[in-house]
Parts: C-alpha cells; sequence; structure tokens
C-alpha cells in the first residue's frame, strides 16, 4: 500500500460510531448459518477426512496455503458432535508437556490431543450444559477449563483437564454435565464469550444475559479454588463488552504500573479499564473510530504494551470506513497513554474476509479470519511504523475453498478461532463446517514464533 494511502487511512481513522448490536450481528450470523444448513453446509460424510499434506505450490489438497503446512484434522463428526458445527477453541499444556485442545462445537466441548507429529486425536466430550448454541466459548486457568455458551441458562462449566491424561483414544468417553464437573457456577446463565487471566485467577464472562445484572459487561469470578467459584465483582458502567484482554500492566503509562488493566472491546468502542478493585472498576478511556461497525477483538502486539491489534466483525461486511473494499482491515491503535489512546493506522489483508479473532505471538499475528481462514501477519514493524505501512502477510491457509473461485466474499463461514500459543509451534484452527485443523507455520521466523 503506498504511503499516500496510508496518510489518508490515517487521517480518517478518528470518527463517530455508528456500530450495530450484538441482537442484529446474532441475526446476520443466523440467516447465514441457517442458508448454509438449507445446502447441506453441516451435513453427516460432507467433507472428506484428510491426512497430514504439506503446502506445495500454494495448494495442500483442496486448499490454498501459503508458508502453512496440513499436518491433522478431525471433522466435527469424528469428534462426536452431532450437529457437526464449531466454534471456538483454546488450548492447554498438561504438567508433563502433552498439549491438548478444547475445541467448541454447538452441542458441546470436544477434547483432542495434539501428538508431537501435529497429527489430532480424539478423546472425548463434555456436552453443553443445557441446550446447543452457536455460541460456545472456553478458556482454561491451570488445568481447569471453564466454558460458557450463550445457551440459555447454561452457567459456567468448570472441567479438570487431567482427566484426559489416562483416556484410551480407542475408547472415547463423554463426560457427565453433573459428576464429571469440577463445578457448574450459576452466577450467570448465558454469555457471550470467556476471558481468563491467569495471574489472577479471574474469570471474566461477558456478554451475559440480563438477568445476570451486569448489562453484558465484566462479569467477575475469581477461580483460585476452581471447586468454589466466586462472584468479585461486575462492569457495568460501558455496557455490553464483546472480548476483552486482561493484563498487569508494565506498559509506558507509568501511572497504572501493576495494575490489572482489561481492555474491552465494546461494539463500538474500545475501553480501558482498571479492574484492580473488583469492587469499584474504573473507565480510563473509551474511544471509537472511522468504521466502527461492530468492535469485536484484538491483542497487544508486544510486552511492551504501547501497541494494540483491533478487529472489527462488520466493517468489510458493509464497506464501512477503511473496509470500503471489503478487505479484511485490521486498526492499530497507540495505548502509551491508557486515558488517551489514538488509532495510529490500519493493515489490510490481500483477502476479500471478514475477520474474527486474531492472537499475537513473537511478532506474528494469528489471525482466523472466516472465509480466508488462518492470515499470519509479520507486525514486528508497528513500534517503528506504527501506520501499519511495514505490516505483511507471510503465511495463510484457507480453510473454505467454497468462496476460492469468487476470490473470497465477507460473510460468516469458514474460520471461527485460532490457537497458536502451543510451545510445538503447531497452531490450531477450528472452522466451523469441517472440523479442526492442526497447521505448522514454515515462513520465515518460525523458529523464533515457536520459541
Amino acid at each position: 500500500m503506498k504511503t499516500s494511502t496510508f496518510l489518508a487511512a490515517v487521517t480518517a481513522l478518528a470518527g463517530t460510531a455508528a456500530a450495530e448490536s450484538m441482537a442484529k450481528l446474532r441475526e446476520l450470523k443466523i440467516d447465514t448459518w441457517a442458508r448454509q444448513q438449507e445446502v447441506g453446509a453441516y451435513d453427516i460424510d460432507r467433507y472428506q477426512a484428510t491426512a497430514a499434506t504439506s503446502c506445495v505450490n500454494g495448494k495442500a489438497g483442496e486448499y490454498q496455503c501459503s508458508n502453512v503446512d496440513l499436518k491433522g484434522f478431525l471433522r466435527h463428526q469424528d469428534m462426536g458432535s452431532s450437529t457437526r458445527k464449531g466454534n471456538d477453541i483454546w488450548g492447554w499444556t498438561a504438567p508433563n508437556g502433552r498439549e491438548f485442545a478444547t475445541v467448541g462445537q454447538t452441542d458441546g466441548t470436544a477434547f483432542v490431543e495434539l501428538l508431537s507429529d501435529g497429527s489430532l486425536v480424539y478423546l472425548g466430550r463434555l456436552p453443553t450444559q443445557t441446550t446447543s448454541s452457536s455460541w460456545r466459548d472456553m478458556k482454561v486457568i491451570g488445568n481447569h477449563v471453564y466454558i460458557g455458551s450463550e445457551a440459555s441458562n447454561h452457567g459456567l462449566q468448570v472441567f479438570d483437564l487431567t482427566k484426559l491424561l489416562d483416556i484410551d483414544p480407542s475408547s472415547p468417553k463423554v463426560f457427565s454435565t453433573s459428576s464429571d464437573l469440577t463445578a457448574i457456577y450459576k452466577g450467570f446463565g448465558s454469555s457471550h464469550n470467556i476471558v481468563a487471566h491467569e495471574e489472577t485467577n479471574m474469570i471474566y464472562a461477558v456478554g451475559t444475559a440480563a438477568s445476570a445484572g451486569c448489562r453484558g459487561g465484566l462479569f467477575m469470578v475469581n477461580v483460585t479454588n476452581p471447586a468454589s467459584p466466586v462472584k468479585a465483582g461486575c462492569l457495568s458502567a460501558g455496557g455490553y463488552v464483546h472480548d476483552a484482554q486482561c493484563v498487569i500492566y508494565k506498559g509506558p503509562d507509568t501511572r497504572y504500573t501493576g495494575k490489572e488493566i482489561c481492555f474491552n472491546f465494546n461494539e463500538d468502542t474500545l475501553d480501558i479499564v482498571d479492574v484492580t478493585s473488583k469492587s469499584s472498576p474504573k473507565t480510563l478511556s473509551s474511544k471509537t473510530y472511522n468504521g466502527a461497525s461492530y468492535t469485536h477483538q484484538g491483542w497487544l502486539v508486544d510486552s511492551s504494551m504501547k501497541y494494540l491489534l483491533l478487529d472489527d466483525e462488520l466493517d468489510e461486511y458493509y464497506g464501512n470506513g477503511n473496509a470500503s473494499n471489503k478487505k479484511t482491515t485490521t486498526y492499530i491503535v497507540d495505548i502509551s497513554s491508557l486515558t488517551a489512546p489514538t488509532f495510529s493506522g490500519i493493515y489490510q489483508s490481500p483477502a476479500t474476509s471478514i475477520d474474527h479473532n486474531q492472537y499475537v505471538v513473537k511478532g506474528l499475528s494469528y489471525q482466523s479470519n472466516y472465509g480466508s481462514g488462518l492470515r499470519i501477519v509479520d507486525v514486528s514493524s508497528i513500534p517503528s511504523k506504527p501506520d501499519g505501512s511495514g505490516l505483511e502477510q507471510v503465511g495463510f491457509f484457507d480453510c473454505y475453498p467454497e468462496d476460492d473461485s469468487y476470490g473470497g466474499r465477507a460473510e460468516f463461514t469458514g474460520s471461527w478461532s485460532v490457537y497458536p500459543f502451543f510451545k510445538s509451534g503447531y497452531v490450531l484452527l477450528n472452522s466451523i463446517e469441517r472440523g479442526v485443523f492442526s497447521l505448522k507455520y514454515t515462513g520465515a521466523g518460525a523458529a523464533f514464533a515457536s520459541e
């Protein structure tokens, strides 16, 4: 992208919000998935089991790729799901170094082991606590996974992952939603997302139902004792929070050194909040941007905590602001002042697609971008070029070939989320239609990324 284009984009970053609500986003997605259901996208045996395949001449089997090899794959039907429809994913590394995934599906959570060669083995599943829902989210603290869902009255499932260590893969186990749980927390019913902060043993449920009394904001649960979760507080001042990242702050704004800070993605704004005191959390700033359509998720660029990446789930769908060309657009935020953040630049993917979730590991942003799948972007230049002009895509794996002939589409199909934090360097990508992919980045900086 030319410098003049960047200057124009940066100049247009500040703006007023005209974002949709979660109710509207939910409606758009449900309509899309209903159409997918009609054409058989979730039918049994719709997709073939696929063996490990290297990326050669831009393809790994039927999938377009660059610098990313396919190491393993399990279909949702292979992981015990009757609905065969996926959503979120998270990982767990056992005390002995074995690596496992918790794979979200509409009817429960599947458990999978990632082997040393990158292949995947299904071990069992935990069904939904109440009914099925397209939204299920899970995060790990210590040896327990905490699972929430938009299913009515679902609550927070607390499951001890060490139960997986002795399972014989030839006899996968369906766990009980009563006797096999460490706890079921009912302080809230439905939730959209689960945020975990391991350093403080805090679970922040976001997007909880009105009956929880937190306006969908940060519903704080102390899980120091996983068998007895305790409500610690609530942040309702900013309204609905869609996702967040919480840290012990070590950045340039020395007024907040050592404080617990959450970066909240609040539909039309980025809200930065001091949650050190759970009984009296304080909003430090609330900032919107040009083209804000649905502020969805984001992640800190590095440990300096000076810059943040942010993605918007509807700017490409509507073609708003800098995403008028429907190319996946990532916003760069200078957060060197927690009370006065500024939007400093953007990055646009070469692909037409909606962004969803991204996580940064040592200079590489692993983005799960619906129809364009996994996109790996080198973001290490941001401290020297905060306008985004130094960012570049260094690898990708497109798990949704159905839109390849169109050059991609801004639709809610394809990949849901990615987990790139395993020491082995394997990256797991969970797709809505197909299942979970085990991938390995082979491009520049690959060894560094997995150190």
